[in-house]
């Protein structure tokens, strides 16, 4: 399994800001940031499935014109798996015909250019040797985050989220974990905010990361524009034990 960082910022701003997108392999996407775009139209293409983890914009900004793009390059739908709250977000305030046209029931429903798939926590759903599994977050909107196991290896990406007792035995309990991609989104000093809004900040991070029990290599995303060289000086202050890298926009792992 090919996971390729598509975007990983808080915000955009430049050549190496896009928001939150996974490429897994060449047929899948974990949301469907702004860094979707900067995908060729013959690959935009080959993407059959895309898992949401929320519907906040800068998770799903790319999904109407990554549909309507590829509309005519393609036999089959594209698959938008999403939990049920999501969905419903999805068709109520985005595929509605005055935001975008619902690709649910164009050219017709039998022959859709998107379809929705509902997942649950704890769901799991099989594409080929690879397993998705939706995994708790707690965030303003309903969301989950994912685990992605090829059977040797498996990512953790946590998706927006704040403290969130639930999530961790989960994470502890998957033996092969190599990879931990988890959210801080503002600095201590935004730490109200941080709190208010459902994100992580240093501190935060700190008591959620002492409750892992595991050793993978870990990861931060959603740095916020104009704050990232401030919060990451704070979390390698605050858990430099885990040696915490800043995930970066175009960068790959192998599972």
């Amino acid at each position: 399994m090919k996971v390729t960082v598509l975007g990983c910022s808080g915000g955009i701003g430049g050549a190496q800001l896009r928001t939150t997108s996974i490429l897994v392999d060449h047929d899948l996407l974990i949301d469907a940031g702004t860094g979707v775009a900067d995908l060729p139209l013959a690959d935009l293409a080959l993407i059959d499935h895309v898992f949401l983890t929320h519907s906040h914009l800068d998770h799903i900004a790319a999904l109407p014109l990554l549909i309507d793009s590829v509309s005519d390059l393609r036999s089959k739908p594209v698959t938008v798996h999403a939990t049920a709250a999501t969905i419903d977000i999805l068709i109520r305030h985005v595929f509605n015909w005055s935001i975008w046209p619902d690709f649910n029931v164009i050219p017709n429903r039998e022959r859709a250019l998107m379809q929705y798939q509902t997942i649950s926590i704890g769901q799991s759903v099989r594409l080929g040797t690879r397993t998705i599994t939706a995994l708790p977050a707690e965030h303003t909107v309903p969301a989950v985050g994912y685990q992605l196991d090829s059977g040797a290896g498996s990512l953790v990406f946590t998706g927006d989220t704040t403290s969130n007792a639930a999530f961790w035995p989960i994470v502890n309990a998957i033996a092969n974990l190599r990879y931990l991609l988890i959210e801080t989104a503002f600095p201590d000093e935004e730490k109200v905010l941080a709190e208010v809004s459902k994100h992580l900040c240093p501190s935060m991070l700190a008591s959620e990361l002492r409750r892992l029990r595991l050793a993978p290599e870990i990861y931060i995303s959603h740095l916020k524009p104009g704050q990232i060289e401030l919060t990451m000086s704070e979390i390698e202050a605050a858990v430099s034990e885990f040696k915490p890298r800043m995930l970066r926009h175009g960068q790959v792992f192998e599972l």
